[in-house]
Protein backbone atom coordinates (compact mmCIF):
# COMPACT_ATOMS: atom_id res chain seq x y z
CA UNK A 1 0.00 0.00 0.00
CA UNK A 2 2.36 2.70 -1.24
CA UNK A 3 1.83 6.30 -0.23
CA UNK A 4 1.11 8.25 -3.37
CA UNK A 5 3.20 11.17 -2.22
CA UNK A 6 4.14 12.63 -5.63
CA UNK A 7 0.54 13.77 -6.05
CA UNK A 8 0.56 15.65 -2.73
CA UNK A 9 2.42 18.98 -2.74
CA UNK A 10 4.83 19.97 -0.03
CA UNK A 11 3.04 21.96 2.65
CA UNK A 12 3.68 25.64 2.10
CA UNK A 13 3.82 25.60 -1.68
CA UNK A 14 6.93 26.95 -3.37
CA UNK A 15 8.90 25.17 -6.08
CA UNK A 16 7.56 21.75 -5.10
CA UNK A 17 4.00 22.63 -6.03
CA UNK A 18 1.05 24.96 -5.51
CA UNK A 19 -0.19 26.03 -2.06
CA UNK A 20 -2.07 23.26 -0.22
CA UNK A 21 -5.83 23.12 -0.24
CA UNK A 22 -7.79 23.81 2.92
CA UNK A 23 -8.25 20.09 3.54
CA UNK A 24 -4.51 19.53 3.22
CA UNK A 25 -3.95 22.37 5.64
CA UNK A 26 -6.36 20.71 8.07
CA UNK A 27 -4.53 17.40 7.75
CA UNK A 28 -1.18 19.04 8.34
CA UNK A 29 -2.54 20.96 11.31
CA UNK A 30 -4.02 17.80 12.79
CA UNK A 31 -0.82 15.79 12.39
CA UNK A 32 1.31 18.62 13.75
CA UNK A 33 -0.99 18.94 16.76
CA UNK A 34 -0.60 15.21 17.48
CA UNK A 35 3.17 15.53 17.12
CA UNK A 36 3.27 18.51 19.48
CA UNK A 37 1.29 16.59 22.08
CA UNK A 38 3.67 13.70 21.68
CA UNK A 39 6.65 16.04 22.06
CA UNK A 40 5.32 17.29 25.40
CA UNK A 41 4.60 13.73 26.52
CA UNK A 42 8.10 12.62 25.50
CA UNK A 43 9.59 15.01 28.05
CA UNK A 44 7.64 13.26 30.79
CA UNK A 45 8.81 9.85 29.58
CA UNK A 46 12.42 11.01 29.32
CA UNK A 47 12.55 11.74 33.03
CA UNK A 48 10.45 8.76 34.14
CA UNK A 49 12.14 6.09 36.22
CA UNK A 50 12.50 2.51 35.12
CA UNK A 51 10.03 1.47 37.83
CA UNK A 52 7.40 3.84 36.44
CA UNK A 53 7.87 2.68 32.87
CA UNK A 54 7.91 -1.00 33.78
CA UNK A 55 4.72 -0.65 35.81
CA UNK A 56 3.06 0.96 32.79
CA UNK A 57 4.24 -1.87 30.52
CA UNK A 58 2.73 -4.46 32.85
CA UNK A 59 -0.49 -2.43 33.05
CA UNK A 60 -0.71 -2.32 29.25
CA UNK A 61 -0.14 -6.07 29.04
CA UNK A 62 -2.85 -6.73 31.62
CA UNK A 63 -5.25 -4.40 29.81
CA UNK A 64 -4.74 -6.16 26.47
CA UNK A 65 -5.59 -9.50 28.04
CA UNK A 66 -8.54 -8.11 29.99
CA UNK A 67 -9.98 -6.39 26.94
CA UNK A 68 -9.07 -9.10 24.42
CA UNK A 69 -12.68 -9.64 23.35
CA UNK A 70 -12.98 -5.97 22.48
CA UNK A 71 -9.79 -5.99 20.42
CA UNK A 72 -10.55 -9.27 18.66
CA UNK A 73 -14.04 -8.05 17.75
CA UNK A 74 -12.55 -4.93 16.17
CA UNK A 75 -9.95 -7.04 14.40
CA UNK A 76 -12.62 -9.31 12.91
CA UNK A 77 -14.09 -6.26 11.17
CA UNK A 78 -10.75 -5.63 9.47
CA UNK A 79 -10.16 -9.29 8.60
CA UNK A 80 -13.61 -9.81 7.11
CA UNK A 81 -13.34 -6.64 5.06
CA UNK A 82 -9.89 -7.43 3.70
CA UNK A 83 -10.75 -11.05 2.95
CA UNK A 84 -13.69 -9.83 0.89
CA UNK A 85 -11.32 -7.48 -0.93
CA UNK A 86 -9.06 -10.39 -1.86
CA UNK A 87 -6.14 -9.91 0.52
CA UNK A 88 -3.70 -12.83 0.28
CA UNK A 89 -3.68 -15.50 2.98
CA UNK A 90 -0.18 -14.50 4.04
CA UNK A 91 -1.20 -10.91 4.64
CA UNK A 92 -4.45 -11.98 6.29
CA UNK A 93 -2.36 -14.03 8.70
CA UNK A 94 -0.35 -10.92 9.56
CA UNK A 95 -3.55 -8.98 10.12
CA UNK A 96 -5.38 -11.53 12.27
CA UNK A 97 -5.49 -11.30 16.06
CA UNK A 98 -6.78 -14.03 18.36
CA UNK A 99 -6.95 -14.14 22.15
CA UNK A 100 -3.90 -16.44 22.03
CA UNK A 101 -1.94 -14.02 19.85
CA UNK A 102 -2.94 -11.12 22.07
CA UNK A 103 -1.67 -13.12 25.03
CA UNK A 104 1.65 -13.54 23.25
CA UNK A 105 1.77 -9.84 22.42
CA UNK A 106 1.04 -8.99 26.06
CA UNK A 107 3.79 -11.35 27.18
CA UNK A 108 6.22 -9.53 24.87
CA UNK A 109 5.40 -6.30 26.75
CA UNK A 110 6.21 -8.03 30.03
CA UNK A 111 9.48 -9.25 28.55
CA UNK A 112 10.35 -5.69 27.56
CA UNK A 113 9.64 -4.61 31.14
CA UNK A 114 12.20 -7.16 32.30
CA UNK A 115 14.94 -5.81 30.04
CA UNK A 116 17.54 -3.29 31.23
CA UNK A 117 16.59 0.34 30.74
CA UNK A 118 18.88 1.81 28.08
CA UNK A 119 18.25 5.42 29.14
CA UNK A 120 21.12 6.74 31.20
CA UNK A 121 23.53 3.99 30.18
CA UNK A 122 27.08 5.34 29.91
CA UNK A 123 28.44 4.23 26.55
CA UNK A 124 31.92 5.49 27.37
CA UNK A 125 33.50 7.91 29.75
CA UNK A 126 36.80 9.16 31.10
CA UNK A 127 38.50 11.88 33.05
CA UNK A 128 40.71 14.02 30.84
CA UNK A 129 44.20 15.15 31.86
CA UNK A 130 42.80 18.62 32.56
CA UNK A 131 40.30 17.21 35.06
CA UNK A 132 37.17 17.39 32.90
CA UNK A 133 34.89 14.39 33.50
CA UNK A 134 33.37 13.25 30.19
CA UNK A 135 30.69 10.65 29.56
CA UNK A 136 28.59 9.72 26.56
CA UNK A 137 25.13 8.72 27.76
CA UNK A 138 22.10 7.14 26.10
CA UNK A 139 19.02 9.37 25.86
CA UNK A 140 15.66 8.88 24.09
CA UNK A 141 15.23 9.93 20.47
CA UNK A 142 12.13 11.92 21.48
CA UNK A 143 9.15 11.44 19.12
CA UNK A 144 9.21 8.41 16.84
CA UNK A 145 6.79 8.28 13.90
CA UNK A 146 6.02 4.83 12.54
CA UNK A 147 4.26 4.20 9.22
CA UNK A 148 3.24 0.58 8.73
CA UNK A 149 0.74 -1.67 7.03
CA UNK A 150 -1.68 -4.42 8.05
CA UNK A 151 0.06 -5.62 11.23
CA UNK A 152 -1.76 -4.57 14.39
CA UNK A 153 0.79 -6.37 16.58
CA UNK A 154 3.27 -3.71 15.45
CA UNK A 155 1.15 -1.13 17.26
CA UNK A 156 1.84 -2.82 20.58
CA UNK A 157 5.49 -3.54 19.83
CA UNK A 158 6.16 0.09 18.92
CA UNK A 159 4.40 1.47 21.96
CA UNK A 160 6.14 -0.94 24.33
CA UNK A 161 9.62 -0.30 22.99
CA UNK A 162 8.95 3.42 22.75
CA UNK A 163 7.81 3.63 26.36
CA UNK A 164 10.73 1.61 27.75
CA UNK A 165 13.24 3.73 25.83
CA UNK A 166 11.55 6.98 26.90
CA UNK A 167 10.06 7.88 23.51
CA UNK A 168 6.59 9.03 22.54
CA UNK A 169 5.21 7.51 19.35
CA UNK A 170 2.93 8.72 16.57
CA UNK A 171 1.41 5.91 14.55
CA UNK A 172 0.07 5.66 11.02
CA UNK A 173 -1.11 2.07 10.81
CA UNK A 174 -2.89 1.84 7.48
CA UNK A 175 -6.54 1.41 6.55
CA UNK A 176 -6.47 -2.41 6.48
CA UNK A 177 -6.03 -2.55 10.26
CA UNK A 178 -7.90 0.63 11.12
CA UNK A 179 -10.47 -0.87 13.52
CA UNK A 180 -7.86 -3.06 15.20
CA UNK A 181 -5.43 -0.22 15.74
CA UNK A 182 -8.13 2.12 17.04
CA UNK A 183 -9.11 -0.43 19.67
CA UNK A 184 -5.51 -1.22 20.63
CA UNK A 185 -4.48 2.42 20.93
CA UNK A 186 -7.46 3.12 23.20
CA UNK A 187 -6.53 0.21 25.46
CA UNK A 188 -2.89 1.30 25.70
CA UNK A 189 -3.72 4.97 26.26
CA UNK A 190 -6.12 4.09 29.06
CA UNK A 191 -3.48 1.93 30.74
CA UNK A 192 -0.88 4.71 30.50
CA UNK A 193 -3.27 7.24 32.00
CA UNK A 194 -4.13 4.91 34.87
CA UNK A 195 -0.42 4.72 35.68
CA UNK A 196 -0.09 8.50 35.79
CA UNK A 197 1.63 8.86 32.43
CA UNK A 198 0.32 11.03 29.58
CA UNK A 199 -1.95 9.19 27.15
CA UNK A 200 -0.56 11.51 24.45
CA UNK A 201 2.64 9.45 24.57
CA UNK A 202 0.75 7.18 22.16
CA UNK A 203 -0.76 9.03 19.23
CA UNK A 204 -2.53 7.81 16.11
CA UNK A 205 -3.05 9.78 12.92
CA UNK A 206 -4.98 7.07 11.08
CA UNK A 207 -7.98 9.40 10.79
CA UNK A 208 -5.99 11.54 8.34
CA UNK A 209 -5.32 8.68 5.90
CA UNK A 210 -2.44 8.69 3.45
CA UNK A 211 -2.12 12.50 3.45
CA UNK A 212 -1.59 12.21 7.21
CA UNK A 213 1.32 9.87 6.58
CA UNK A 214 2.85 12.42 4.23
CA UNK A 215 2.39 15.19 6.80
CA UNK A 216 4.10 12.99 9.39
CA UNK A 217 7.05 12.42 7.07
CA UNK A 218 7.42 16.18 6.66
CA UNK A 219 6.96 17.21 10.29
CA UNK A 220 10.64 17.97 10.72
CA UNK A 221 11.29 19.58 14.08
CA UNK A 222 8.22 17.98 15.63
CA UNK A 223 9.05 14.36 14.84
CA UNK A 224 12.61 13.18 15.47
CA UNK A 225 12.68 10.05 13.32
CA UNK A 226 10.32 8.09 11.06
CA UNK A 227 10.42 4.31 10.69
CA UNK A 228 8.54 2.64 7.80
CA UNK A 229 7.43 -0.99 8.16
CA UNK A 230 5.82 -2.69 5.22
CA UNK A 231 6.30 -3.53 1.57
CA UNK A 232 8.97 -2.28 -0.76
CA UNK A 233 6.80 0.50 -2.21
CA UNK A 234 5.93 1.90 1.20
CA UNK A 235 9.53 1.86 2.40
CA UNK A 236 10.86 3.42 -0.81
CA UNK A 237 8.25 6.16 -0.66
CA UNK A 238 9.07 7.11 2.92
CA UNK A 239 12.82 7.09 2.25
CA UNK A 240 12.35 9.22 -0.87
CA UNK A 241 9.80 11.71 0.39
CA UNK A 242 10.53 12.22 4.08
CA UNK A 243 12.21 15.37 5.37
CA UNK A 244 12.31 13.78 8.83
CA UNK A 245 15.30 11.43 9.33
CA UNK A 246 14.37 7.84 8.43
CA UNK A 247 15.52 4.53 9.86
CA UNK A 248 14.99 2.26 6.88
CA UNK A 249 13.56 -1.19 7.42
CA UNK A 250 13.75 -3.66 4.58
CA UNK A 251 11.75 -6.27 2.75
CA UNK A 252 12.86 -9.83 3.25
CA UNK A 253 14.12 -11.57 0.14
CA UNK A 254 15.86 -14.14 2.35
CA UNK A 255 18.03 -16.97 1.01
CA UNK A 256 18.95 -20.45 2.21
CA UNK A 257 22.10 -22.00 0.74
CA UNK A 258 22.58 -25.75 1.28
CA UNK A 259 26.27 -26.58 0.96
CA UNK A 260 27.91 -29.81 -0.09
CA UNK A 261 27.88 -32.29 2.76
CA UNK A 262 25.08 -30.59 4.67
CA UNK A 263 23.03 -32.76 7.02
CA UNK A 264 19.94 -33.49 4.91
CA UNK A 265 17.45 -33.88 7.76
CA UNK A 266 18.71 -30.76 9.49
CA UNK A 267 18.65 -28.70 6.30
CA UNK A 268 15.12 -29.86 5.41
CA UNK A 269 13.90 -28.88 8.89
CA UNK A 270 15.52 -25.44 8.59
CA UNK A 271 14.03 -25.00 5.11
CA UNK A 272 10.50 -25.92 6.19
CA UNK A 273 10.65 -23.75 9.29
CA UNK A 274 11.93 -20.78 7.31
CA UNK A 275 9.42 -21.13 4.47
CA UNK A 276 6.23 -22.50 5.98
CA UNK A 277 5.97 -21.62 9.68
CA UNK A 278 4.61 -18.15 8.82
CA UNK A 279 4.72 -17.17 5.18
CA UNK A 280 3.69 -13.53 5.59
CA UNK A 281 6.68 -12.34 7.62
CA UNK A 282 9.83 -10.60 6.44
CA UNK A 283 12.18 -13.31 7.78
CA UNK A 284 10.51 -16.10 5.80
CA UNK A 285 12.65 -17.79 3.16
CA UNK A 286 12.01 -16.87 -0.46
CA UNK A 287 14.91 -18.53 -2.33
CA UNK A 288 16.63 -21.90 -1.93
CA UNK A 289 20.10 -22.39 -3.43
CA UNK A 290 21.63 -25.89 -3.46
CA UNK A 291 25.22 -26.87 -4.17
CA UNK A 292 25.34 -29.21 -7.19
CA UNK A 293 27.13 -31.86 -5.11
CA UNK A 294 24.28 -31.79 -2.56
CA UNK A 295 21.40 -31.84 -5.05
CA UNK A 296 21.09 -35.62 -5.40
CA UNK A 297 20.97 -36.22 -1.64
CA UNK A 298 19.03 -33.14 -0.56
CA UNK A 299 16.57 -32.02 -3.22
CA UNK A 300 14.30 -35.11 -3.47
CA UNK A 301 13.58 -35.00 0.27
CA UNK A 302 13.37 -31.20 0.37
CA UNK A 303 11.07 -30.78 -2.61
CA UNK A 304 8.82 -33.61 -1.44
CA UNK A 305 8.49 -31.97 1.98
CA UNK A 306 7.75 -28.60 0.38
CA UNK A 307 5.16 -30.17 -1.90
CA UNK A 308 3.48 -31.83 1.07
CA UNK A 309 3.35 -28.40 2.73
CA UNK A 310 1.59 -26.91 -0.32
CA UNK A 311 4.53 -24.86 -1.60
CA UNK A 312 4.66 -23.88 -5.26
CA UNK A 313 8.18 -24.27 -6.65
CA UNK A 314 9.65 -21.72 -9.03
CA UNK A 315 12.61 -23.88 -10.02
CA UNK A 316 15.39 -23.91 -12.54
CA UNK A 317 15.80 -26.94 -14.80
CA UNK A 318 18.35 -28.71 -12.59
CA UNK A 319 16.18 -28.39 -9.49
CA UNK A 320 12.96 -29.32 -11.31
CA UNK A 321 14.46 -32.70 -12.20
CA UNK A 322 14.27 -33.67 -8.52
CA UNK A 323 10.64 -32.61 -7.94
CA UNK A 324 8.24 -35.39 -6.94
CA UNK A 325 5.25 -36.42 -9.03
CA UNK A 326 2.37 -34.04 -8.51
CA UNK A 327 4.55 -31.15 -7.39
CA UNK A 328 3.43 -27.65 -8.37
CA UNK A 329 6.47 -26.55 -10.38
CA UNK A 330 6.89 -23.59 -12.73
CA UNK A 331 10.07 -22.49 -14.52
CA UNK A 332 12.01 -19.89 -12.56
CA UNK A 333 12.59 -16.47 -14.09
CA UNK A 334 14.75 -13.52 -13.12
CA UNK A 335 11.70 -11.99 -11.47
CA UNK A 336 11.49 -14.98 -9.13
CA UNK A 337 14.99 -14.35 -7.84
CA UNK A 338 13.96 -10.77 -7.02
CA UNK A 339 10.61 -11.53 -5.37
CA UNK A 340 9.52 -11.45 -1.73
CA UNK A 341 6.55 -13.79 -2.15
CA UNK A 342 4.98 -13.64 1.33
CA UNK A 343 3.11 -16.78 0.25
CA UNK A 344 3.62 -20.51 -0.20
CA UNK A 345 5.97 -19.95 -3.13
CA UNK A 346 9.71 -20.60 -3.24
CA UNK A 347 12.37 -19.97 -5.86
CA UNK A 348 14.81 -22.90 -6.18
CA UNK A 349 18.16 -23.04 -7.98
CA UNK A 350 21.07 -25.45 -8.19
CA UNK A 351 24.43 -23.65 -8.09
CA UNK A 352 27.87 -24.95 -8.99
CA UNK A 353 29.49 -24.03 -5.69
CA UNK A 354 29.66 -21.55 -2.82
CA UNK A 355 31.07 -18.85 -5.10
CA UNK A 356 28.02 -18.97 -7.36
CA UNK A 357 25.72 -18.96 -4.34
CA UNK A 358 27.44 -15.88 -2.92
CA UNK A 359 27.23 -14.07 -6.25
CA UNK A 360 23.54 -14.90 -6.63
CA UNK A 361 22.74 -13.62 -3.16
CA UNK A 362 24.76 -10.42 -3.67
CA UNK A 363 22.81 -9.79 -6.87
CA UNK A 364 19.30 -10.34 -5.53
CA UNK A 365 19.34 -9.92 -1.76
CA UNK A 366 17.35 -7.25 0.03
CA UNK A 367 19.98 -7.27 2.78
CA UNK A 368 17.74 -8.87 5.40
CA UNK A 369 18.73 -12.45 6.34
CA UNK A 370 20.81 -15.14 4.66
CA UNK A 371 21.15 -18.75 5.85
CA UNK A 372 23.77 -21.41 5.21
CA UNK A 373 23.52 -25.10 6.07
CA UNK A 374 27.02 -26.55 6.06
CA UNK A 375 29.37 -28.77 8.06
CA UNK A 376 32.32 -26.67 6.89
CA UNK A 377 33.71 -23.99 9.21
CA UNK A 378 35.53 -22.46 6.26
CA UNK A 379 32.34 -22.21 4.19
CA UNK A 380 30.44 -20.77 7.14
CA UNK A 381 33.18 -18.18 7.66
CA UNK A 382 33.16 -17.13 4.00
CA UNK A 383 29.36 -16.93 3.96
CA UNK A 384 29.34 -14.81 7.13
CA UNK A 385 32.09 -12.41 6.08
CA UNK A 386 31.56 -12.06 2.33
CA UNK A 387 27.85 -11.27 2.43
CA UNK A 388 26.52 -7.90 3.50
CA UNK A 389 23.15 -8.47 5.13
CA UNK A 390 21.72 -7.45 8.47
CA UNK A 391 21.66 -11.05 9.75
CA UNK A 392 23.52 -14.24 8.84
CA UNK A 393 22.35 -17.62 10.12
CA UNK A 394 24.66 -20.65 10.18
CA UNK A 395 22.74 -23.93 10.50
CA UNK A 396 19.75 -22.07 11.96
CA UNK A 397 16.41 -20.86 10.60
CA UNK A 398 15.90 -17.42 9.12
CA UNK A 399 12.95 -17.08 11.51
CA UNK A 400 15.39 -16.21 14.31
CA UNK A 401 15.91 -12.72 12.86
CA UNK A 402 13.51 -11.32 15.39
CA UNK A 403 13.99 -9.08 18.39
CA UNK A 404 12.21 -11.42 20.75
CA UNK A 405 14.10 -14.48 19.54
CA UNK A 406 17.46 -12.72 19.86
CA UNK A 407 16.81 -11.52 23.40
CA UNK A 408 15.94 -7.90 22.58
CA UNK A 409 12.27 -8.17 23.53
CA UNK A 410 9.76 -6.96 20.96
CA UNK A 411 11.26 -5.14 18.00
CA UNK A 412 10.39 -2.00 16.10
CA UNK A 413 11.46 -3.59 12.83
CA UNK A 414 14.44 -5.12 11.01
CA UNK A 415 16.71 -2.37 9.80
CA UNK A 416 18.62 -3.12 6.60
CA UNK A 417 20.48 0.17 6.50
CA UNK A 418 23.97 0.71 7.91
CA UNK A 419 23.62 3.91 9.92
CA UNK A 420 22.77 3.89 13.64
CA UNK A 421 20.64 0.73 13.69
CA UNK A 422 20.95 -2.54 11.79
CA UNK A 423 19.06 -5.79 12.19
CA UNK A 424 16.32 -6.15 14.84
CA UNK A 425 15.68 -2.73 16.36
CA UNK A 426 15.37 -3.12 20.10
CA UNK A 427 15.67 -0.64 22.94
CA UNK A 428 19.22 0.56 22.33
CA UNK A 429 18.37 1.36 18.71
CA UNK A 430 15.63 3.72 19.92
CA UNK A 431 18.11 5.89 21.75
CA UNK A 432 20.74 8.37 20.74
CA UNK A 433 23.50 9.76 22.94
CA UNK A 434 24.40 13.02 24.55
CA UNK A 435 27.79 14.14 25.88
CA UNK A 436 27.85 15.25 29.50
CA UNK A 437 30.97 17.17 30.47
CA UNK A 438 31.55 18.15 34.09
CA UNK A 439 34.17 20.66 35.05
CA UNK A 440 35.13 22.99 37.87
CA UNK A 441 35.32 26.37 36.21
CA UNK A 442 37.25 24.98 33.24
CA UNK A 443 37.83 27.29 30.27
CA UNK A 444 39.53 26.38 27.04
CA UNK A 445 43.02 27.82 26.73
Amino acid sequence: MALETPTIPVVGGGPAGPPPTTSEQDVTAGVHAAARRAKVASRVLARSTRATKDAALHAMADALVARADEVVAANSVDVDRERARGMSEGLLDRLTLTPERLGGIAEALREVAGLPDPVGEVVRGSTLPNGLRVRQTRVPLGVVGVIYEARPNVTVDVVGLGLKSGNAVVLRGGSAAAASNTAIVAVLQDALEQQGLPREAVGSIDEFGRPGGVALMRARGLVDVVVPRGGADLIATVVRESTVPVIETGVGNCHLYVDAGADVAQAVAILLNGKTQRVGVCNALETLLVHADAAEAFLPAALAALTDAGVRLHADEAASAHAPAGADVVPATTQDWETEYLSLDLAVKVVADLDEALEHIRTYTSGHTEVICTPSLAAAHRFSTELDSAAIMVNASSRFTDGGQLGLGAELGISTQKLHARGPMGLAELTTTTWIVQGDGHVRP
